[in-house]
């Protein structure tokens, strides 16, 4: 597992034995899973759980804005 990103509380991992499609669980209150998207299409929750709305919403933001940076570190981990 290596943390890539933190911002408002909330920490993004990689998981170095994970599978396909690029993706990162984001970690706070509670844990969601977001795919990065292929081919410039927008980060998506595959699924969320004891996350509130608001951190959903900032968990979100994080991986959509830092999308580009997120797909390179998924790459340099999982080649």
């Amino acid at each position: 597992m290596v943390t890539i990103h933190r911002a408002q509380g909330l920490r993004v991992v990689i998981f170095t034995n994970d599978h396909e499609p690029a993706h990162v669980h984001v970690f706070g209150d509670g844990e969601a899973k977001i795919d990065l998207g292929f081919d410039g299409d927008a980060p998506s929750l595959v699924w969320a759980l004891g996350m509130s709305r608001a951190e959903l919403r900032a968990a979100i933001r994080i991986v959509a804005d830092n999308r580009a940076a997120f797909l390179v570190r998924w790459r340099d981990i999982h080649g």
